[in-house]
Order: structure tokens, then C-alpha cells, then sequence
């Protein structure tokens, strides 16, 4: 199946600057393509992962993909699909980023070439700028471009209109100095990849083969936009978010989604899909579509050992055997349940349930702990007369308390 078709099949394309074109040349030859990230904070989430993944399979294809960090096109800020300025990032800030993109970047992504287009854009001055690049575009043009009529209501800033000229620019100097032939973006950046394709044709000559393509944006079955949760963002960083809740997210997708997401975020064959998708309508209980896409997803951005973790903690906090939990994997698994913090000096079992904001009353705690619903690091108490010494527990950071059958809360140990 050609790169192509395979992206239509797995619904990755959205629009394409000349479909027939760009197939024959893939057919053709391989090529290099590219796709740029901003430097808008120091890691990527999971709206990251579709564009940069698509590269990966054209990559898997013998073609060569750069990832463009953005460290000029940053420091200014893309007005695409929003409804006010961004506001302006230090320059110092913008780096920071750039460093922790670019790190992360290389890790998932170790095949691709990495280049940052403020190495090609800070020593071109604003004479420069104007009589070579400016020239070239018209502002009537530029006006109807989506991502900027959309904000003439509100105002837009010169800074932001030049937007699309520096990542012209980019498209200009990669096929300049690598031979780069395809752009990738979303799909809210097409108005900017056009216009890439418009420098070129006016620097180098209509002849120039150059092609752009956007990924649709990804919907959830029920109309709402995929990749946010209760808490926000699903980052690629560890820190921001863990293994464990990453592996979750994909594991709790809903049936009418999963094949879809399969297909985006894998590279399971279209045969390893129909049969999960036959799986999804026989045996739905099973959860073999989500638990394929969670370890597939979670292995390809964490690594086998990271999954290996998540899978140990989901199977520990289903069987309720806390204690085969390491403290780094309590970490993880109890990130955002209620917590407290507690002084590391032994404390009444009543009274560490009331300092834990598990009960409200001693009253009502007493009455939990007879009646058999309070776990401590999971071992059943009910001794309201008991001592717990914290020091004992995860190497004294933490008492996980379970009340009931899945109600957990976290004593985070002075």
C-alpha cells in the first residue's frame, strides 16, 4: 500500500496540496518532509503525537523527516485559532523550551533530523527581511488566509501577521538546504503551508515540486475534541504525566472511538486492527482494542519498562495489594487522589483517618474501621485502638488508605 493510501485508510489526511502529485512521488523516490512544534511550553502532549507519528510513518517508509523547532517562530507566537495575542515569552523562556522539546523530541523520535529555524532567521535583518521576503508576499493574500481573518474582529498584531512569512521561510531553507519536498501540519495550519508552497514557486520557479498535507482534527465519537481530561493536557513528560495515567487514558477509551484511535496513534497492520475491531463487537467486556492501544501508545512514547510499570500498577490497584507497590510506583499511581500531609510521628489509626480527610468524624471513623472498610497500605485494620508509625511505610513518604472498595486517599509523610 502506498504512504499515501495508507494514510486515508488510517483517516490522516485532510487536505493535500496535490494528492496525485505527492503519491507519485513517494512512489518515485523517498523523500524529506518536516514538521514544525513551537516552543510554547517545555514539553509536548498528545495533540503533539499525530503529526510527528504520521512523519514516523512515512520514515518507516524509507523517507527522511525533520521536526523544525521553532525557536524564532516561538519568541513571536502563532495566531492560529486563537482568539487573542499569545502572551510574549522571554527569550530566555523560549530556549528553556527549546532545550526540553528538543530533548524529548529526539528521545521518541531518535530517527529524525532536529533543526530549531532561529539558526537560519536571527542574523537576517529587517531591510533584509522586507526587500527578499516581504516582497514576495501580498498582503490581500495574506488577509484571506484563515488564520488571519479570523482575528481582523478582534485585532491582530503586525508581530503575529508576519507569522506566516517566518514559517515560509522555514519550508524556503529546508528545500534550499536538504531537498525538504513535503510540509506536514495540522489542520488549522494549512493557510500557513500554502504559503510556504507560495514562496518557493516565487523563489525557485513554478517547476519546484513541492507539496503540503494536514491531519484532520481528531474527534471523539461524540463530537468533542479528543486529548483533554478532567486534569487537562495528556503531556509526553513523565513528570507532567505519569506512565501509569498515561497507559490509563488509553486504556479507558470508549468503544466507538478505539478503532479510530488504533488505526491514528498505532502501526498495527490494517489486518491486527480489523481483528480487534471484530473483538470489539464479539467480546466488548474483554478490553483487548483499549489494552492493545494502551501498551502500543504507551511502549512507543515511554519505553517497554515504563508499560511494564503502568501494567504492574493497574493489575496491583485492581487486586488491592498495595504493599507489592515500590514508592515511586505509589507515586504514580495515587497522583491526583485526595491527599494530606501528616507529621512522620506515630499517630492513632482514628486519628490518621481524620487527618487524612478520610472521615470527618471520629465517630464515623471508628464505625469505618469495625466495620472492616479501612485498608492501610493494603492490610485490613480494625483495631480502632491501633498506632500506625509512618516511617514504616514506603520508605516514610507515604500511608495509602483505601476506604470501601475503591475510594483511595494518599498521607504524604512530613
Amino acid at each position: 500500500m502506498n504512504i499515501i493510501d495508507e494514510l486515508k485508510w488510517r483517516g490522516l489526511v485532510n487536505q493535500t496540496s496535490d494528492e496525485e502529485g505527492l503519491k507519485k512521488l513517494t512512489e518515485k523516490e523517498d523523500i524529506s518532509l518536516y514538521c514544525g512544534m513551537d516552543p510554547t511550553g517545555d514539553s509536548m502532549h498528545i495533540g503533539h503525537l499525530l503529526p510527528f507519528m504520521t512523519l514516523q510513518r512515512f520514515a518507516n517508509d524509507g523517507n527522511h523527516p525533520y521536526i523544525v523547532i521553532g525557536g524564532a517562530t516561538g519568541s513571536i507566537g502563532d495566531p492560529s485559532g486563537k482568539k487573542a495575542e499569545r502572551p510574549m515569552q522571554t527569550m530566555e523562556q523560549v530556549q528553556h523550551n527549546v532545550d526540553a522539546l528538543s530533548s524529548q523530541a529526539h528521545r521518541i523520535f531518535p530517527s529524525f533530523t532536529m533543526v530549531n529555524n532561529y539558526d537560519w532567521t536571527a542574523h537576517i535583518g529587517i531591510l533584509d527581511f522586507l526587500r527578499d521576503y516581504g516582497k514576495l508576499f501580498n498582503v490581500n493574500t495574506m488577509l484571506n488566509k484563515e488564520i488571519v481573518s479570523s482575528r481582523l474582529e478582534t485585532g491582530i498584531s503586525f508581530t503575529e501577521f508576519t507569522y506566516q512569512i517566518l514559517q515560509s521561510l522555514d519550508f524556503l531553507t529546508l528545500y534550499r538546504q536538504h531537498n525538504v519536498k513535503l510540509q506536514v501540519g495540522g489542520g488549522d495550519q494549512w493557510g500557513n503551508l500554502t504559503a510556504g508552497l507560495d514562496l518557493i514557486h516565487k523563489a525557485e520557479g513554478q517547476d519546484a515540486e513541492v507539496y503540503a498535507l494536514t491531519i484532520p482534527l481528531l474527534l471523539k465519537a461524540d463530537g468533542t475534541k479528543f486529548g483533554k481530561t478532567a486534569g487537562g493536557a495528556v503531556w509526553l513528560d513523565a513528570e507532567k504525566t505519569s506512565p501509569y495515567e498515561f497507559y490509563q487514558f488509553w486504556f479507558n477509551q470508549d468503544d466507538k472511538d478505539v478503532i479510530n484511535l488504533l488505526k491514528k496513534f498505532t502501526f498495527l497492520s490494517k489486518e491486527e486492527i480489523d481483528d480487534l475491531a471484530e473483538k470489539v463487537k464479539t467480546q466488548p467486556e474483554k478490553r483487548e482494542a483499549q489494552r492493545k492501544l494502551a501498551e502500543e501508545v504507551t511502549t512507543f512514547v515511554h519505553g517497554k519498562e515504563a508499560l511494564q510499570v503502568a501494567q504492574k500498577i493497574t493489575e496491583v490497584l485492581f487486586s488491592g495489594e498495595i504493599q507489592e507497590l515500590t514508592t515511586e510506583e505509589v507515586s504514580q499511581a495515587f497522583n491526583g487522589v485526595p491527599s494530606a500531609e501528616i507529621s512522620n510521628a506515630e499517630i492513632n489509626l482514628v486519628d490518621l483517618l481524620i487527618a487524612a480527610n478520610v472521615d470527618k468524624s471520629k465517630r464515623q471513623a471508628r464505625e469505618d474501621i469495625q466495620n472492616g472498610a479501612i485498608r492501610i497500605n493494603g492490610e485490613r485494620l480494625t483495631d480502632t485502638t491501633l498506632n500506625i508509625d509512618p516511617k514504616t511505610s514506603f520508605d516514610g513518604k507515604y500511608i495509602v488508605i483505601r476506604r470501601g472498595k475503591k475510594k483511595y486517599f494518599l498521607a504524604i509523610i512530613k
